[in-house]
Formats: structure tokens, sequence, C-alpha cells
């Protein structure tokens, strides 16, 4: 089967039980709703499924889905990198959404954490903040922890990449159980 790069929500619906749907996600971003049928693998345990993924994928096609669909494509871009031909979907799970598609919810006590772009404005702006605020109450010297997050920032935009939400994602809220991996890779093997 061939599958394109990318896919929009109105390319992606209709092919959706056809479809291997792995969401990069963290665990808390992902309970808080997620397409239909999608396996939480989040990006930065890629590379240990990477076996699991190719064996999707020599059954049919992958889709992988994100917030936003930036980490999504940088999963992509890595599984590409390993001969595993993937597709995005094209503004990720609030594409879906706003598409009026239904987000599923994982059942039992789960909670919810803030997507990872909010976690990482609510983080930026706090030391940006903070660097100015200490900056005038304690030593100039401070305001350089503002200007560290604005090259951030910077960098980020330029190589769309983002260390701190790499950084924010390996926080207790957002990072898995190693059971869960381990169940979630289990049940890629089976399908």
């Amino acid at each position: 089967m061939t599958m394109p790069t990318a896919l929009s929500v109105h390319e992606a619906r209709p092919r959706l039980h056809e479809l291997t749907v792995i969401d990069v996600r963290t665990p808390g971003e992902y309970a808080g709703g997620h397409l239909p049928g999608a396996l939480n693998i989040p990006l930065d345990e890629i590379q240990r499924a990477l076996p699991d993924i190719r064996h999707a994928a020599d059954r049919g096609g992958v889709l992988v889905v994100c917030a936003s669909g930036a980490r999504s494509q940088n999963a992509c871009r890595i599984l590409a990198e390993n001969n595993i031909a993937t597709a995005t979907l094209s503004g990720g799970t609030a594409a879906w959404a706003d598409g009026g598609h239904e987000l599923r919810r994982p059942n039992g006590p789960s909670r919810a954490t803030w997507a990872m772009e909010r976690q990482v404005r609510l983080t930026a702006g706090t030391i940006v903040l903070l660097g100015l605020l200490l900056g005038v109450l304690v030593h100039p010297a401070f305001q350089i922890l503002s200007a560290a997050v604005a090259a951030g920032l910077v960098f980020s935009a330029l190589t769309n990449t983002c260390g701190m939400a790499a950084l924010l994602a390996k926080l207790p809220h957002n990072r898995p159980r190693p059971a869960d991996i381990d169940k979630t890779l289990a049940q890629l093997r089976s399908r």
C-alpha cells in the first residue's frame, strides 16, 4: 500500500479502520483525548518501538499523530531514517477535534495533563518573568535567564524542535510507566 507522507483529517478519517495509528504525545496528553484506536508511543520511546512499528508498517499503513503535527513529523523522520514508511496527520489531534471528530479517552482513573505546547509556554513565560524580576531586584545578570529562553525559542522555531518540550516530557506527570509502554507494544504486535 502506498502511503503519502501526510494525510489531512478528511483523507485519514475514512481510512482510520485500515491504519495503525500511533500517538507520539506524552501519556498525559494522550489521556486528554486521542484518535479512536490510537496507540500511545511517546516520541522519546520511538527508537525502542522500531521493530514493532516496522512490523505494523509491513502489514499496512501507519499514521503518526501528535497535538499539532510537529512531533509526528519528527517521529516520521526517525522512522524514515530506519526505512519505515509512515504518514503524519496534518494538524494533529487539534485538527481532528476541530473537524468535529470524536476523541477517545482511556477508561479508568487517568488524569489528563496540559498539552505540551501549553506546558512550554507556561515554563518559558515563567522563566522570562523570573529572570526579569530577579534582574531588577537582585542583580542584572539574572536577565541572562530571559535572554537564554528567547534564544531557545528562536532556535526552536528555526529547527522545528523543542528542547524544553523534550525536558518537560521527562517530568513524572508526562512520563509513561515502563509497563504502559510494554503493554502498548504488545497491543501493536497483536494487530
